[in-house]
């Protein structure tokens, strides 16, 4: 009897290792951590300078990195507090007046800046000499349409408040993307060492103080911690800056769900290969215990071939995951910013820890089974090896840094929530449509494969629920993309309006609304606008009944009333039913943030005058759709008393720049808000981010078809033995190709209707609880899945028809 002699030579060790590599046993696991290690990668990467491209738009969006916005002048202490040479900061001081040429006048938003602003973000100011991006001492500069309005050319003399400015040139860009139609009056750019000779500011003027700070996010945050607000201060950040910038945080948290969802597909496929080695080699470890090989030699003679497969895998797929990177980053050349952001090395450490810490549980829990085995099984194969308690704890592993990775974000919970209760749920569903199956009438091949299935009920649960699973997660991918980009596409509608008329007199509202239908302008109705407060509810005190909530934003400031007959169409009446007297209709926000209820007192100051109404109707408003939307609408009856000045919205097109400007000449006391450029700038921007979501979006599709092609081909190649069988008992070519045909056909149509399901019911509390948006069904991937998976499953069948036939065709001929 021969004995076992180990190999202590570590040299020769390494080199029986890759001995055994090559007899291709443990490919499947290098090419799965490669997989892994390569979509992380990229997606990373790529995530990571999109991300600052996000990050970076945002802030410009708000020119600073943080603003301390009030309607007093800014406190010493804040100033004391930002005197640091690490912290930029600037002053813009902004206020409505009036401005006077010889020939007309205008109303106007006066912006005093200082030299540094913007701190982002770009200004852009064109004189006769060049471009400019800078306010100067004594300089005056206007927005394009004020040079008509007013009839001047630069050089000539404008008077704002008490000083007299000559006119230096002309706004062609400002910084931000703020679109609120109430604040949009054409800009004026002055420095802020002429604010005082304006004379423009006095006790009681409506003036807005904005101090804009670029500083580290420690020493941001530092600042608002030592900083005292007081109910007419507010801080603002990329997170409030604008209704844009929903767009910024949605598109943070997709980017974190398609990582997530990449490393749930790449974890199922590595576990599954895993699975596939252990069954291939328990022969072999039976074989070298019974020939005396130690479980201690065991470990080191597999841990070495495992270190080979993945030190191979890293390197292949950082490299991979390079060129993917550099190839999906393309066609963001205009998306990214100039000089491109480095994603450094935090792609490469995340990539090899997480496939790290996959490997541990998905390699170790098999692998103690593996080195379990009795040498007996040489002679007489068992079934599984007991399995021990701390084996299971290595799923731990993975499970503790993901939890408090993502400890704050729902999002992903929802999704792992879903993942988890929808493969066991989908699994069950899978095995009692094949008992169905059984009981009707279908060819020969089908019955071969119904009867190979139901025969092992749980290993075939197993595999539609990991192949429903895989599907599952590429659609909700991609279905969480769609409704995300059907959203987007409502934040400025094609047809949305994109100018607008503010303070047009009651005496002369009838002739301007004449003059927009004449020229066969789109126009909105005209609401009269009354500004005001909200004081009281039910009595109390409002700022005390909101007690700090986010609907508190409309007590700080007045806003603006309107009075109508009806709602308006374009809001969708949710609670109650429109009165004629003494009522008003809450926007539902406003409303769910202060607990107002139908029939609620409310108590409002307009003008010195307080108005009284009652909740009649709780209105849902689209605030994207660019139309007259308001907090408040009151019946006619509760503000007859009050004088108004009217609104409308309309849209031009770009061959009406004449109209337009003579509509302004007409009727110059009315302000006329022109906001199409704004508007491109908002549509470039959702365009670019279109371009971000869907890239990404596909990526994780790729690498969930690859997944599911490999889960095919592992399972087809577990199916070689049982082939060889039916060769030996005399079945044809084509019998077995009929037979693998139904049974992996069954598979794929019914893993993927079911996994259509489920993905329907995570999307729908994705994007709801996630994304905050109202779900809607996807027929279309009823269609698209199950085709994806067929045609999937042709390919790797066809890579895999000649191992599978040529063995039993050499053997008989």
């Amino acid at each position: 009897m021969c004995s076992f002699r180990p190999l202590t030579n570590i040299s020769r060790m390494v080199s029986w290792s890759f001995s055994e590599i090559r007899n291709a046993h443990l490919w499947p696991i290098s090419v799965a951590i490669t997989l892994i290690i390569a979509c992380i990668f990229a997606i990373t990467a790529l995530a990571e300078r999109v991300e600052q491209a996000v990050v970076k738009q945002g802030k410009e969006a708000l020119t600073a990195d943080t603003v301390f916005v009030s309607s007093n002048p800014i406190p010493e202490r804040l100033y004391e507090l930002t005197r640091s040479p690490d912290i930029s900061t600037s002053l813009q001081t902004r206020f409505a007046t009036m401005a006077f040429s010889d020939q007309a006048m205008k109303l106007v938003m006066v912006k005093s800046v200082d030299s540094r602003y913007p701190l982002r973000g770009n200004l852009v100011l064109a004189d006769n000499e060049g471009i400019r991006s800078s306010v100067h001492p004594r300089e005056l500069w206007l927005d394009e349409r004020l040079f008509t309005i007013l009839d001047i050319s630069i050089g000539d003399n404008v008077t704002i408040g008490d000083a007299d400015f000559q006119v230096t040139g002309r706004v062609v860009e400002e910084p931000g993307l703020s679109f609120n139609p109430f604040q949009q009056m054409p800009s004026v750019y002055i420095h802020g060492s002429d604010l005082d000779k304006t004379g423009a500011i006095q006790l009681g003027s409506r003036v807005r103080f904005s101090l804009f700070i670029n500083a580290q996010d420690s020493s941001i945050e530092s600042i608002k911690q030592n900083l005292t607000l007081t109910p007419s201060d507010r801080w603002k950040d990329q997170n409030t800056a604008s209704r844009t910038n929903e767009v910024f945080q949605r598109t943070e948290q997709y980017l974190s769900l398609t990582v997530v969802i990449v490393v749930l597909m790449a974890a199922t496929i590595l576990a599954f290969t895993c699975q596939h080695y252990v069954e291939s080699r328990r022969k072999t470890i039976a074989m070298l215990k019974s020939l005396g090989a130690s479980k201690v030699w065991l470990i080191r003679w597999i841990s070495i071939q495992i270190l080979i497969l993945f030190s191979g895998a890293i390197i292949a797929g950082v490299c991979v995951g390079i060129a993917l990177e550099y190839f999906l980053r393309i066609p963001l050349v205009d998306v990214l910013p100039t000089p491109l952001p480095s994603y450094g090395l935090s792609p490469l450490f995340i990539s090899v820890l997480t496939s790290v810490l996959i490997c541990i549980p998905a390699l170790g829990i098999p692998l103690q089974r593996l080195l379990n085995i009795n040498a007996l099984e040489v002679m007489q194969p068992k079934g599984d090896t007991n399995w021990s308690y701390w084996t299971f704890s290595l799923l731990l592993v993975p499970i503790i840094p993901m939890v408090w990775v993502y400890r704050d974000n729902t999002l992903i919970w929802v999704v792992l929530g879903g993942v988890v209760s929808l493969l066991i749920l989908l699994a069950f569903i899978s095995v009692f449509i094949m008992r169905l199956l059984t009981s009707l009438r279908l060819p020969t091949s089908f019955k071969l494969a119904l009867s190979r299935m139901n025969r092992s009920p749980i290993a075939t649960s197993l595999q539609f629920g990991a192949l429903a699973l895989s599907l599952m997660l590429l659609a909700v991918i991609w279905l969480v993309r769609s409704d995300l980009l059907s959203d987007w596409q409502r934040t400025v509608p094609v047809n949305a309006p994109n100018a607008f008329a503010l303070n047009i007199a009651p005496y002369e509202k009838d002739a301007y609304l004449d003059a927009l239908d004449n020229n066969n302008v789109e126009r909105s109705d005209a609401y009269p606008i009354i500004r005001g407060r909200l004081s009281k509810i039910n009595g109390h005190e409002a700022k005390k009944v909101a007690q700090g909530r986010e609907g508190t934003d409309v007590l700080r400031r007045e806003i603006n009333f309107t009075y109508a007959t009806e709602v308006p169409d374009h809001n969708l009446l949710l609670q109650g039913s429109w009165t004629t007297q003494k009522g008003v209709s809450v926007e539902s926000d406003v409303a769910k943030d202060l607990n107002l209820e139908i029939g609620d007192s409310l108590e409002f100051v307009i003008n010195g005058q307080v108005a009284i109404a009652e909740v009649n109707s709780i209105r849902e408003v689209e605030w994207r759709d660019m139309k007259p939307n308001f907090y408040f609408i009151f019946t006619p009856d509760v503000l007859k008393d009050i004088s108004a000045t009217y609104l409308v919205s309309f849209r031009v097109e770009s061959d009406q720049d004449l109209f337009l400007n003579g509509l302004s000449r007409n009727y110059p006391t009315v302000s006329l808000m022109d906001i199409r450029q704004m508007g491109a700038k908002i549509q470039q921007l959702l365009e670019q981010m279109v371009w971000s979501i869907t890239l990404l979006a596909a990526l994780g599709v790729v690498a969930g078809v690859l997944l599911i092609f490999t889960l095919l081909r592992l399972s087809l190649s577990q199916r070689q033995e049982e082939i060889r069988l039916y060769r030996t008992l005399g079945a044809s070519k084509r019998r077995v190709m009929r037979t693998i045909w139904a049974e992996y056909g069954l598979l794929a149509i019914i893993a993927g209707l079911i996994a259509v399901l489920g993905a329907e019911l995570v999307v729908a509390g994705v994007v709801s609880f996630g994304f905050d948006l109202s779900p809607s069904p996807h027929f279309v991937m009823w269609f698209v899945l199950p085709s994806l998976t067929f045609c999937t499953l042709a390919l790797a069948i066809n890579s895999l028809l000649n191992q599978l036939l040529a063995p039993t065709n050499k053997e008989f001929g």
